[in-house]
């Protein structure tokens, strides 16, 4: 793993970080230096894998339950992160669901769970964790997804709620400077293996001016260098996507 940022002394909060694209950002901040949690709903034993290996890189770890829909854990879970920490500097805003759906087919349940997720949570998660990021001149790094900039027509309540959520970060970057600088980083393809038997990958891959669907690795060096850079640097939503999102 390419590591371009020192984030030793940082203290990093990752939600919805047991699995996939979670969990290798987490893992980026700890082989970068920083002590990290993650926050998990229901994968318990993906959590405490990463958990293991968050440890493995000779930092601070902790793996909490709590769910982004809930301002008391959340509440709970910044508490234990300054407690286990003594303070935080990044919080990255990543818990998030997706599904494909026709747009007559969406229930308002489903809509009501898209929402709930991918924008409430992002909101109560940097309403409580505001007060530990202000003593620090703190981050927030919003996950947010090229559906939120191009619409997707099997994907409307989660292209809606990925809309809200650039909103969400522009209107806090304004709300909450100058002590806390709030970004979006916006992944468009992200594979996390191998895509030759992936048909659709595979053609969005060559529609991508790049000519490649992006990794991992592509997200993790752009949150970490919205972590780790100028202060400055706000209110922005930063696309990871090879130039799909130009087509």
């Amino acid at each position: 793993m390419r590591v371009m940022s020192d984030m030793r002394g940082k203290s990093v909060l990752v939600t919805g970080a047991a699995r996939r694209l979670g969990r290798s950002m987490a893992l980026a901040f700890a082989q970068a230096g920083a002590d990290v949690a993650i926050t998990y709903r229901t994968s318990e034993r993906d959590a405490r894998d990463t958990l293991a290996a968050l440890k493995s890189k000779g930092v601070r770890a902790l793996a909490i339950r709590a769910d982004v829909r809930s301002e008391s854990e959340m509440a709970d879970a910044v508490d234990q992160v300054v407690g286990g920490f003594g303070g935080l500097d990044v919080l990255v805003n990543n818990a998030a669901v997706y599904e494909t759906v026709q747009f007559e087919d969406i229930t308002l349940e489903q809509w009501d769970r898209m929402f709930d997720t991918n924008t409430r949570g992002p909101f109560l998660a940097t309403r409580v964790a505001a007060p530990a990021l202000r003593k620090r001149k703190g981050r927030v790094i919003n996950i947010g997804s090229l559906g939120g900039i191009r619409p997707w027509s099997t994907h409307a309540h989660y292209c809606a709620s990925k809309a809200a959520l650039v909103m969400l970060t522009q209107a806090m970057a304004k709300a909450l400077a100058p002590e806390i600088a709030v970004n979006c980083v916006a992944p468009g393809m992200i594979c996390t293996g191998d895509i030759s038997n992936d048909e659709f990958a595979t053609k969005i891959a060559a529609k991508t001016p790049m000519k490649r669907a992006g990794s991992p690795e592509d997200v993790n060096e752009a949150v970490l260098f919205l972590a780790s850079s100028t202060h400055f640097i706000t209110g922005q939503v930063f696309a990871v996507d090879g130039g799909l999102g130009l087509e």
